[in-house]
């Protein structure tokens, strides 16, 4: 038996994604761009596609951009509003501590250019607030940047009330919502949004696709540069089989969001009451406002990468943290900004469920989680330290 319970890594296809983009590869492969009959049926399907994209969000077809993810999507929204912002000599940035590297990564860069750069503190159950957003904003403030749902820890920012706070101050307020789009409610409009970052293959659409949303009249700078597709804002032939793909898939979690939704809240709850049993172990990020599929927790005296490998040798995927950096072996930044310390961010494991995943699933991690974590200890000279009182227990 497998259990797959990484799906904020990515999830399934679903058959609705695939069925959409069959025909996209035997009969509407024409390139959207041309003025043949192949290609403007190529161009019907792609309008069809940014229609129900948009229908989604809340916002119209012409507020979307098609991307090659929600990366592309992060750095595309920044680098216009600190192009827009050096034109107004306003070089100041706000984002938080916990953000992807997609995010991180392209300040870093900006601040190396003269960009100053404010990192928000995270409280300890992984949420910010507006408050910290209204004090941190300047006269030269540009931009303010929040991750809609966290990809480590799945805590849900209160993004309508910062988004508030931005318009009242005349800022720009971008969000990295790869990870609630298709998962919980998400509308620009009410979010008080003006750029927007999401990606496929998240809602068990295709990888390598995703949307930058842009409030009318937001001028976009451009990453790539070449013809005129996507209005001129993003050159090269779009990718209408994942972009179609996209749309099903995204059309059809938010036509079943409430029940997709209920019934993972109902797993999620089960696994946090079940890990928690654990001892010397905490949950990551606030119990209530988390998406309704993570669960992320830390055990004290063992390290996250056995404990992955031994659940997988017992069928089960995880993952503990972002897939983007499962490579490293330093703590999760997430967990850092959260307050953790690196002895206990090591020992972090992540559960991210999907509609498709069953109590008996939930029963069994929960079982083999209990397992694995006391072997793990049992061979650990920090545990028998610990348990010996040499060292003191961090989680008690």
């Amino acid at each position: 038996m497998r259990i797959y319970a990484d799906n904020a890594a990515t999830t399934k296809m679903s058959k609705a994604a695939l069925n959409a983009m069959l025909p996209c590869f035997e009969e509407n492969y024409g390139n959207p761009s041309s003025l043949h009959s192949e290609g403007q049926r190529a161009a019907e399907a792609l309008a069809k596609a940014r229609e129900d994209v948009a229908a989604c969000l809340g916002c119209t077809a012409r507020e979307i951009v098609f991307t090659s993810g929600g990366s592309e999507a992060d750095n595309q929204a920044i680098r216009t509003a600190a192009g827009l912002g050096a034109r107004q000599n306003k070089r100041h940035i706000i984002s938080t501590a916990f953000e992807h590297h997609a995010v991180l990564h392209t300040l870093e860069a900006l601040k190396k250019q003269g960009y100053e750069i404010t990192l928000l503190d995270v409280h300890e159950n992984g949420l910010v607030t507006p408050e910290q957003v209204r004090e941190a904003i300047r006269p030269d403030t540009c931009l303010v940047t929040v991750m809609y749902a966290n990809n480590e820890v799945g805590t849900v920012q209160p993004i309508a009330e910062i988004g508030k706070v931005c318009r009242e101050a005349g800022v720009l307020f971008h969000t990295d919502a790869v990870q609630a789009v298709g998962h919980i409610p998400v509308n620009v409009k009410a979010d008080n949004v003006d750029m927007l970052s999401l990606s496929a293959h998240k809602f068990h659409g295709p990888t390598g696709v995703g949307v930058l949303y842009a409030k009318r009249g937001l001028r976009l700078e451009h990453l790539i540069s070449g013809g005129g597709q996507e209005r001129g804002k993003r050159a090269g032939t779009e990718n209408l089989p994942a972009i179609v793909g996209m749309a099903a898939a995204m059309k059809e979690a938010c036509e079943h969001l409430e029940e997709n939704a209920a019934h993972m809240i109902k797993l999620r709850d089960r696994l946090i009451e079940g890990l928690s049993a654990i001892p010397h172990s905490v949950l990551n990020g606030d119990r209530e406002k988390r998406l309704p599929g993570n669960v992320n927790f830390c055990f004290e005296g063992i390290e996250g990468e056995s404990l992955l490998l031994l659940l997988d040798d017992m069928g089960i995927a995880a993952s503990s943290g972002s897939a983007c950096t499962s490579g490293s072996l330093d703590p999760s930044h997430v967990l850092l900004a959260l307050g953790r310390v690196h002895d206990i961010a090591h020992g972090s494991l992540r559960l991210t469920l999907c509609e498709e995943n069953t109590e008996e699933e939930v029963e069994y991690i929960i079982k083999s989680v209990a397992e694995v974590v006391e072997r793990l200890r049992s061979m650990s000279p920090l545990w028998r330290d610990l348990v010996s009182g040499k060292r003191e227990f961090i989680l008690k």
